[in-house]
C-alpha cells in the first residue's frame, strides 16, 4: 500500500474535494481540501476484493444472515480492543451520524436536553436541533494545550431535563485519548444526572504510537446498564461512502428501546457496507491500519513542526485521529480574518472552529490524512498566508 500515491479526486463526486468552493469559497481547481474526515488513501486490498467478489457474483440483493459480519466485529473488538462483544448486542446503522440520531430518538423526547462536551463534532448539533432537543454545552478546559473535563463547573449548566450525554472518544476535535480515570469520571457525572452515555468511538482505531485507547465498557463495566457504544469501519479504513456503522448495546432494556425505534423507522443494512466491514475487520485490515498510523504519525510530526515556526499559532498534540486542531487566537485576529487568510489566501479548505461549539472560536481543524507532498504544499501555503504577521 502506497500512501504517497496522488489520487485525483476532483470531479468524482467527492464531497471533500468537489464541494470546497460551494461550502468554503476555496477554488476547486487549485484549492486543497483539508476539512471533512475523509482520507485521500486507498483502502486495504481486502476491501477491493470484497467489492470484486460482489461484482463477479452480479446480484445485489438484500443482505441476510449477519452471522459472519457480526463474527468479524466480535473478532476485531476482542483482538484490537480487548472488548468482548456478544452478537445480539450489535445493530447496523447507516453510519454513526445516523446511529447517533437513532439514539437521540430512542432515548429522549422532544424538548429534552442532550449534553455535549465542547468543542465537539459539529454534526451533533445539527441532529440534536433537528430532533427538537436542546443542546446543553459543557465546555472542556484547555490546560497545557490539552483538553480536560471540568466537572466541578458542569452541574450548574444542567436543569434536570437532560437525558443523554454524547462523548467523543477519542475526542474530536483535539484528538484526546481519554484515560481510565477520566472515563470513570464521565460515568459518575452521568449517573449523578441520570443520563444515558452514548460513546462515539468512531476514531478508536486511529490512535498514534505510544497511546492506548480504552473502550468505555472496559473502563466502566458497572455502567453498561446506561451505556451505548458507537463504532464503525468507515473512518478507520476510508470507506465512509459505505455508510455503515454499529450501535452496540449490552443492556437488554436499552437494546429493546433502540430496537423498537429501528423497526419503527424501517432501518435495514446496506449490503455493500456489511460486506466491506467483514472484509476489513481482519488480520489484513489490522496490518493496513498499523502501516497507516505510522504514516500519519510522520504527517503529524511534520505539520506540528511547521505550525511551531509560525508566530502565534499552536497545534494541539494529537493522541488520536488525523484531524489537527490549530489555535490562532494569539494573533489577535477575528474569526473572519483568520478564515480569509486560510481559505482565500492559502486556498486551504478547513473546518471553522466556531462550528464545534463553545471553545471553538479562533481555531481551525486540518485533515492531515493526505499524501505527504500535498501536506507539504499546504504547509507552505499556510506559512505564506501568515508571514506578514511575523
Amino acid at each position: 500500500m502506497d500512501f504517497d500515491e496522488i489520487i485525483e479526486r476532483r470531479d468524482t463526486h467527492s464531497a471533500k474535494w468537489d464541494l470546497i468552493d460551494k461550502i468554503y469559497g476555496v477554488p476547486k481547481d487549485d484549492g486543497i481540501a483539508m476539512w471533512v474526515a475523509d482520507m485521500d488513501f486507498r483502502p486495504p486490498q481486502v476491501a477491493y476484493d470484497a467489492i470484486n467478489k460482489m461484482q463477479e457474483y452480479g446480484i445485489f440483493g438484500y443482505y441476510g444472515d449477519e452471522d459472519s459480519y457480526k463474527r468479524a466485529i466480535i473478532w476485531w473488538m476482542q483482538n484490537r480492543h480487548s472488548w468482548k462483544v456478544e452478537p445480539d448486542w450489535i445493530f447496523s446503522t447507516h453510519g454513526l451520524v445516523n446511529g447517533t440520531a437513532l439514539c437521540i430518538d430512542a432515548f429522549s423526547s422532544v424538548g429534552d436536553g442532550v449534553v455535549l462536551f465542547t468543542p465537539v463534532y459539529h454534526a451533533f448539533y445539527r441532529i440534536i436541533k433537528a430532533a427538537d432537543r436542546k443542546v446543553v454545552e459543557c465546555p472542556l478546559k484547555l490546560e497545557n494545550n490539552s483538553y480536560q473535563f471540568d466537572f466541578d463547573n458542569y452541574d450548574h449548566l444542567l436543569n434536570g431535563n437532560e437525558k443523554i450525554a454524547l462523548l467523543c472518544s477519542p475526542h474530536n476535535p483535539g484528538g484526546r485519548v481519554w484515560s481510565n480515570t477520566e472515563l470513570r469520571a464521565v460515568a459518575s457525572f452521568c449517573r449523578k444526572h441520570d443520563l444515558i452515555l452514548v460513546s462515539d468511538e468512531i476514531h478508536h482505531d486511529l490512535v498514534f504510537p505510544g497511546q492506548k485507547h480504552i473502550v468505555a465498557p472496559n473502563s466502566i463495566p458497572e455502567f453498561t446498564d446506561r451505556m451505548v457504544m458507537l463504532t464503525a469501519t468507515t473512518k478507520t479504513f476510508n470507506i465512509a461512502g459505505s455508510h455503515t456503522g454499529n450501535v452496540i448495546i449490552e443492556d437488554e432494556h436499552l437494546r429493546g428501546k433502540f430496537h423498537k425505534r429501528v423497526n419503527a423507522l424501517g432501518i435495514s443494512p446496506n449490503s455493500f457496507g456489511l460486506f466491506l466491514a467483514e472484509a476489513v475487520y481482519s488480520r489484513e485490515g489490522a496490518e493496513w491500519v498499523d502501516r497507516l498510523m505510522n504514516y500519519l504519525d510522520e504527517n503529524r510530526r511534520l505539520f506540528d513542526t511547521a505550525i511551531a515556526t509560525i508566530p502565534g499559532l499552536t497545534s494541539m498534540p494529537l493522541e488520536a485521529t488525523y484531524l489537527a486542531w490549530v489555535d490562532f487566537r494569539a494573533l489577535g485576529l477575528s474569526n473572519q480574518e483568520i478564515t480569509d487568510r486560510i481559505h482565500k489566501s492559502a486556498k486551504l479548505a478547513t473546518n471553522l472552529g466556531q462550528t464545534f461549539g463553545l471553545g471553538g472560536d479562533g481555531f481551525h481543524r486540518f485533515n492531515l490524512a493526505t499524501p505527504r507532498t500535498i501536506l507539504m504544499e499546504a504547509i507552505e501555503r499556510l506559512k505564506t498566508a501568515f508571514e506578514d504577521l511575523a
